[in-house]
């Protein structure tokens, strides 16, 4: 290619950025920020962990705040347990930077942590048909640290008669996160070989059991203490990453679910059969790009994009209910179990997110709410 006919080229790919950028502001403002719901006070009050300005662990507070009534699309759930997520933390850290366009600036517009959620419906609204006082859910509420969230009718569904409420809760942002990334993302198909980068974490362990329900031959990424683990869930390969680096061996894989962003795209590139797909599960450690994160990615792939046959994409996962229902069917039919790792009582919620951050988890980190 000579420099007259790379301008074009270049030129379309400084526009592609300039539309990114443009992208990732309005996204950040609507995936960390959601419109007001009117509040309806109950009257009565419960415990919830809160925080009140951005920082460590150390910020969290459980604390007697109200508790509220639903609206007429939402449910009321009275929370048996919660699980932890990397979202969590960066909600907390308020970092990367750019989420505080919708999370607020000085300090969070709302108090409260947590997401994942399973429980049972103590109310619902007058718009709900689809739930009764008394079902047994499970699925995502903004702020389900705390003794009842309210949420969207939309945003759960039924659990599994067959699974604790422990289990249920650790099911998912990991569980549709790793679904969305090898299903949507990346198009694996039956025979294919599938890398999980990151194989032992909550999304992970849920990534290798999916991928081989799906009939991919799976290889898994994780360290020496934690292979057992990694093949007791089906994965065909583990590659211990303290004594091999996955990036410079032989083998080449059609798909690449990354859960570590640990290799550069280049890396990842060099073990990807011709026209493979990369997929990176957004995120990153607590201390990883203040600014706008693994954010960046996008933007590399956009340079990278015109030069190269393989596919790099990144993945924020939309929970929605018709993939809670995919993953409680895989659930129900014995393809795929939750791993738990520890659980903390709602009051130790700010170890639980330490612990977390460390980067050293067996699957999820559950908070139990006692009854």
């Amino acid at each position: 290619m000579n420099a007259l006919s790379a301008r074009p080229l270049l030129k379309r790919t400084w526009v592609r950025i300039a539309l990114v950028i443009l992208a990732l502001i309005l996204a950040a403002r609507w995936f960390f920020s959601s419109p007001p719901v009117p509040a309806r006070k109950s009257g009565q009050q419960m415990d919830a962990i809160v925080y009140h300005k951005y920082g460590s662990p150390d910020v969290l507070r459980l604390e007697h705040i109200d508790k509220l009534l639903p609206n007429d699309s939402q449910v009321l759930i009275k929370v048996r347990a919660a699980s932890a997520n990397p979202l969590d933390w960066h909600f907390m850290h308020g970092t990367p930077y750019i989420m505080r366009i919708g999370t607020g600036f000085g300090k969070p517009k709302a108090i409260r942590l947590g997401a994942d959620v399973s429980g049972v419906i103590e109310l619902v609204g007058s718009a709900v048909t689809q739930f009764k006082p008394g079902d047994e859910v499970f699925g995502t509420g903004g702020g389900s640290y705390g003794q009842y969230v309210r949420t969207s009718f939309k945003d759960v569904v039924l659990k599994p008669a067959s699974i604790s409420f422990e289990q249920a809760a650790a099911i998912p942002v990991a569980g549709v996160t790793a679904l969305q990334g090898l299903r949507d993302k990346g198009k694996i198909q039956k025979g294919q070989k599938v890398l999980i980068n990151g194989a032992s974490g909550g999304v992970g362990t849920f990534a290798v059991q999916i991928a081989k329900a799906m009939g991919a031959e799976v290889t898994g990424v994780c360290s020496t203490k934690n292979i057992e683990l990694v093949k007791s869930l089906g994965a065909d390969h583990v590659i211990d990453y303290t004594k091999d680096d996955y990036s410079k061996g032989a083998e080449h894989y059609d798909v690449i679910l990354d859960n570590v962003g640990n290799h550069s795209l280049s890396e990842n590139r060099h073990v990807l059969v011709k026209h493979g797909t990369y997929v990176l599960i957004g995120g990153g450690g607590p201390n990883d790009g203040k600014w706008v994160g693994p954010l960046l990615r996008p933007i590399a792939e956009l340079f990278q994009r015109p030069f190269v046959s393989q596919r790099q994409t990144m993945l924020l996962a939309q929970i929605n209910q018709a993939d809670l229902n995919v993953l409680a069917n895989l659930i129900e039919t014995k393809k795929v179990t939750p791993v738990i790792d520890r659980t903390y009582p709602l009051s130790e919620v700010p170890a639980a997110i330490r612990y977390l951050e460390e980067g050293h988890a067996k699957g999820k980190v559950v908070i139990t709410v006692r009854r």
